[in-house]
């Protein structure tokens, strides 16, 4: 029988929805209650992303998870028009980005809010930004002071 879209079998799969592993689980929970982590070298001391179970510039398995300040700058972006995988075809254009969290590391993102429509600051590399939270995804936004 047809859905409501007028489909018939299976719901469509989601690809912007994470898989959790053992590793990427406590970053997948802390993120679905608004907070941020990544994980710091007890060795050399240094924060890496993605979740690793050994430190990317030392490789010591000294690693643990830490809570970020949610801060990070602006490195690059790109405004997506065409997106044919479920559901980011409907979220069309949207900004795909590269941040430098405030801990050190770089990550892959996407920027929501003040992505320079009509009436928005336009984006520029190294503009500060604040971590939001979509459907338990870390995403970010411009900064606004308090």
């Amino acid at each position: 029988m047809p859905g409501p879209s007028g489909r018939t079998g299976p719901p469509a799969a989601r690809f912007d929805l994470p898989e959790p592993d053992f590793l990427s689980r406590p970053y997948w929970d802390a993120a679905a209650q608004g907070r941020l982590l990544v994980r710091r070298c007890g060795s050399c001391h240094r924060a890496h992303h993605y979740p690793r179970e050994f430190c990317p510039y030392c490789w010591s398995e000294d690693v643990s998870w830490e809570t970020a300040s949610g801060r990070a700058t602006l490195y690059t972006w790109s405004v997506v028009h065409r997106n044919d995988l479920p559901p980011f075809g409907e979220r069309t254009p949207y900004v795909a980005a590269v941040v430098d969290l405030a801990e050190g590391p770089r990550m892959m993102t996407e920027i929501v809010e003040g992505t320079g429509a009509e009436g928005d600051a336009p984006l520029r590399a190294g503009m500060e930004l604040e971590a939001a939270f979509r459907d338990g995804v870390p995403v970010f936004r411009p900064y606004r002071p308090a």
